[in-house]
């Protein structure tokens, strides 16, 4: 069984990882190297090659933060196979597996699941996960704000670079420091020790800043008189879309998140980028409508799987 054992993500596995996103181009934002390497201790994620497939399982992220959707705390965490033929290899999974479970699966691979037979024989329930849905948007859009439909954001912005004497920055060794700061004030106020889902992005977030120089993500850091007011992490995805793995900012300053996510786009996002997926809203409804405010284009849907 491949799930006897497995390896855990160091950061000398960069290479390997990029090596299956650069063939297998990712369309969920959690196939990044970088992104899979800040959450691991969160997920305890361990891989394994198989059958030229990279597996990334974890054995024990549903008991320590959950359970599956039959109350089973001992269902493995299942991400889709990466690889030439990931439904050929999720199938062959599925049916030699007890107590096993795809998290996060695309629905272009439970489209293409639905058209083999075996994926009907082995009576496999699939189920929505809307908290994990992507939404993705059009850079042009949100780089111009134009139109009745943004009308609020750009008044935001507007006010932003005239109440403020603003400086835009790419992170840099030199604005690092700065950046932590930031997070580290919008963790005292937000209280981040107190709220276990905070807490365990503030570690994924310091694995960032500590490995800076060896990750191949990019960023934006916005100063007011000097003074960090709002900072925003991504990278490209794919070959025409770039994912936003972080973004905070201080609501003292009115419409520091605007003005971030807007000077990030606009002054360091690749030019090849067309479309901007920034993750999901985890089922948090204040997220969800900050979110929706942008007006997403599409949304990449995820499913569970897991056997009936």
């Amino acid at each position: 069984m491949i799930f006897n054992n497995g390896k855990e993500i160091e950061i000398s596995d960069k290479s390997l990882f990029n090596k299956y996103f650069e063939k297998y181009l990712p369309e969920i934002s959690e196939f990044t190297f970088t992104n899979l390497f800040a959450w691991k201790e969160y997920y305890h994620f361990l891989f394994k090659e198989h059958k030229e497939h990279l597996i990334l399982f974890s054995k024990d992220y549903l008991s320590r933060w959950g359970t599956d959707e039959e109350d089973n705390e001992d269902s493995l965490f299942v991400m889709p196979p990466i690889g030439p033929n990931p439904e050929k290899i999720l199938l062959e999974l599925f049916d030699s597996t007890e107590n096993i479970a795809f998290h996060r699966v695309q629905e272009s691979l439970i489209d293409n699941l639905r058209k083999i037979d075996d994926f009907q024989n082995l009576n496999i329930r699939v189920e929505e996960d809307r908290a994990n849905w992507d939404y993705i948007y059009d850079k042009e859009e949100l780089v111009k704000l134009s139109g009745n439909k943004y009308r609020s954001k750009r008044r935001f912005l507007e006010t932003f670079k005239q109440e403020y004497d603003y400086q835009f920055h790419l992170i840099s060794d030199e604005w690092l420091e700065q950046c932590k700061k930031l997070q580290n004030k919008w963790c005292m106020i937000n209280e981040c020790q107190k709220n276990k889902d905070l807490h365990q992005e503030q570690i994924a977030i310091d694995k960032l800043f500590d490995h800076f120089s060896e990750l191949d993500y990019y960023g934006g850091i916005v100063l007011v008189d000097d003074k960090p007011a709002g900072y925003t992490i991504g990278e490209m995805l794919n070959d025409n879309t770039v994912v936003i793995h972080i973004e905070k900012a201080h609501t003292y300053y009115k419409g520091s998140y605007q003005a971030i996510n807007n000077m990030f786009l606009t002054e360091c996002c690749e030019k090849e980028a067309k479309y901007i997926n920034r993750e999901q809203d985890l089922g948090i409804e204040g997220l969800r409508k900050a979110k929706q405010s942008y007006h997403p284009i599409r949304m990449i849907k995820k499913y569970i799987l897991y056997k009936e």
